[in-house]
């Protein structure tokens, strides 16, 4: 048997039809940009979300700029992210004038840690980044409680969790403002590139707004200079097709990582992600976590199971960041991205595929 890590034709073959259909009449249409298909987008999706306010972008990284820029720091304010995410929450702050300060890890659930971002607290800092890594939320209630005492603002990360709920609400409403991805690879993936920007705050929405599109509501009305960001029509439409069924998603990715769960847990030479009681996990990877990590990609690979690293690095240890304020205290991410390794999981795998990866681990921890 031959596992692949993802097959985006393969989880996408059930919407194949409508969503090429739709294609084919926005191209007859000409519509390309903008529209009604993305104004339905930002409304269903907030609706999704429970959040007031949904502003599409180009993608997600535009949308963790954009957020930041609309929240109008003073230049060189403190902004805290954990050193273990995608690098464009880390760039997002260094590219606003801003200055990056990094906090350590969990490593039951791999967010940010709660006593090192205690730690990380100073007059300067004035927003705090969790990211929902892997499709777990952060634990929100703690964040918002050192936050609130600081008049410190929250930017939550959703780009890996769309769906993902913390005491059943949902992330993304759980801070000031909130970013989303729609990169394919996505649990919510296009077939190109988009980004959302969500809040329930009137006067943030409209700033966003007006950045993403050239500092205008309207062609030629610019009430400053802003930048060109937009979610096409054609992926709108993509995303407006695959929302009907996401549910559908997530509860399979579920129904795998139990299965993983029962087979793995007595395999002590594995440390499983925890389940937080009051999260709802997406399951956007299921990563493990073993001494013996690239022995067990190695063996997985002979026996034609394809896995992944989500990361194969902390951000500190990249040259440009290795200065960065924070880093002394960084304990649990020492040597992380040589010791985690995700495991397929995703609605085109069936659970025969994931006990066929659970049977090769376990003969490989026979050996």
């Amino acid at each position: 048997m031959k596992v692949q890590f993802t097959n985006l034709y393969k989880a996408n073959r059930a919407n194949h039809r409508k969503i090429f259909q739709k294609i084919n009449q926005l191209v007859k249409d000409n519509q390309f940009v903008g529209g009604k298909e993305v104004l339905a987008f930002e409304k269903e999706f907030k609706k999704f979300i429970k959040a007031k306010y949904c502003v599409s972008v180009g993608n997600g990284t535009d949308a963790l700029e954009i957020a930041i820029e609309s929240l109008n720091f003073k230049k060189g304010s403190e902004i805290i992210v954990p050193v273990n995410t995608w690098i464009s929450t880390a760039e997002s702050v260094s590219r606003s004038g801003h200055k990056l300060v990094f906090c350590d890890i969990d490593l039951d659930d791999y967010t940010i840690d709660i006593k090192d971002l205690k730690k990380k607290i100073t007059s300067k800092t004035k927003l705090i980044i969790p990211v929902h890594l892997y499709g777990c939320a952060s634990k929100m209630n703690d964040i918002n409680a050192i936050a609130r005492k600081k008049n410190i603002k929250i930017l939550e990360d959703c780009a890996q969790a769309h769906g993902t709920k913390y005491k059943n609400k949902k992330v993304g409403t759980l801070g000031d403002i909130a970013i989303f991805s729609f990169f394919p690879g996505k649990n919510l993936g296009a077939y190109g590139d988009g980004g959302a920007i969500v809040t329930n705050n009137k006067f943030l929405a409209k700033r966003c707004k007006l950045i993403k599109n050239h500092g205008a509501f309207n062609k030629y009305d610019h009430h400053f200079p802003g930048r060109n960001s937009r979610l096409d029509a054609i992926q709108a439409s993509i995303l407006r097709i695959k929302l009907k069924s996401y549910t559908r998603k997530i509860n399979k990715r579920n129904e795998l990582a139990k299965v993983y769960y029962k087979e793995l847990k007595n395999i002590f030479e594995i440390s499983l992600p925890k389940k937080p009681k009051d999260v709802h996990h997406t399951y956007h990877q299921f990563v493990i976590r073993l001494n013996k990590r690239n022995q067990l990609k190695k063996y997985l690979k002979k026996n034609y199971i394809q896995t992944m690293i989500h990361y194969p690095y902390m951000l500190n240890e990249l040259s440009f960041y290795k200065k960065i304020k924070g880093i002394s205290s960084l304990k649990n991410s020492i040597n992380l991205g040589k010791r985690i390794l995700s495991l397929p999981i995703s609605e085109d795998h069936s659970i025969s595929e994931i006990k066929f990866i659970i049977e090769k681990i376990k003969k490989f921890f026979k050996k």
